[in-house]
């Protein structure tokens, strides 16, 4: 075989949650790139659709479905809508997730002054918002035997950040379950369902900008931090995500479950010594 015929995903369908943000649409891009028909999953029908016209004009296969990640009678009625159009689904790529500010302790809080709420929010959008599609578009898989789920985990799963404890609890939980659920699979349906996650570390996003950015462009103090602690001196570009990802998703990795991959400019390397 080939190299360039193990990374071809000709023919697979694959699923992004979260598939309009900034991660999501360069992830569902580079899938239609790679040959995958490509389901772009969202609570903005308009959005998900404007994504798919972009994929199909440069060439690639696209739909945009609507639903909420935390809503199970809305991805099965998703789940009918992708099987009745292209018949399976190959690849389920988790990608909703997000913060609240009321899951992050500002500087002049204390854990104390946690809006637990908000908490619980950041939790279930993260981790439920991963288990429910894992479940209802995984069933498909474990039909026929054969599948592969990327999770998005994070850099604050390795090193918990200060102030983001509601999203560093929740990314932690994505990595673990991650593990577990390739474990699970394996033992339960067979090798052909593979299990693996993405840790991203700092890319510029709409959720992020403010935090990591100032108006004119220039590092806000955290922004600083980060760029100080990350070797290669810069955030990640989203493209740079997308080779990991086809890696994954392909029979490159095929003898791959379990692991959870840092793409972070050696962020999770660093000791600052």
């Amino acid at each position: 075989m080939y190299i360039q015929d193990i990374f071809n995903l000709q023919g697979k369908v694959a699923v992004v949650t979260g598939g309009t943000g900034v991660l999501g649409s360069a992830m569902s891009k580079a899938l239609a790139k790679a040959g995958a028909s490509v389901v772009i999953l969202g609570r903005r029908k308009e959005a998900a659709d404007a994504l798919a016209d972009e994929i199909k004009k440069a060439g690639g296969t696209a739909t945009g479905v609507s639903a909420d990640v935390l809503n199970e009678q809305q991805l099965k009625d998703a789940r009918k809508i992708i099987t009745d159009q292209y018949g399976t689904i190959d690849i389920l790529v988790n990608g909703a997730g997000g913060n609240m500010p009321g899951a992050t302790i500002l500087p002049d809080k204390s854990f104390l002054d946690l809006k637990i709420d908000d908490f619980q929010k950041v939790v279930d959008l993260n981790l439920t918002g991963t288990v429910l599609p894992s479940q209802v578009f995984g069933e498909v898989m474990v039909t026929k035997r054969q599948g592969n789920i990327i999770n998005i985990s994070s850099m604050t799963s390795f090193r918990p950040l200060t102030r983001v404890v509601g999203y560093s609890a929740a990314k932690a939980a994505i990595s673990n379950l991650t593990q577990w659920l390739a474990v699970e699979m394996a033992k339960k349906f067979g090798e052909g369902i593979r299990v693996n996650a993405i840790a991203p570390g700092f890319f510029l996003t709409e959720q992020n900008r403010t935090l990591l950015t100032n108006t004119d462009g220039s590092l806000t103090p955290r922004g600083e931090s980060i760029i100080r602690s990350t070797p290669f001196g810069r955030f990640g570009q989203a493209d740079e995500l997308n080779g990991t990802l086809i890696w994954l998703c392909s029979d490159a990795s095929k003898f791959v479950s379990g692991i959870v991959v840092p793409v972070d400019g050696g962020f999770s390397a660093f000791t600052g010594v």
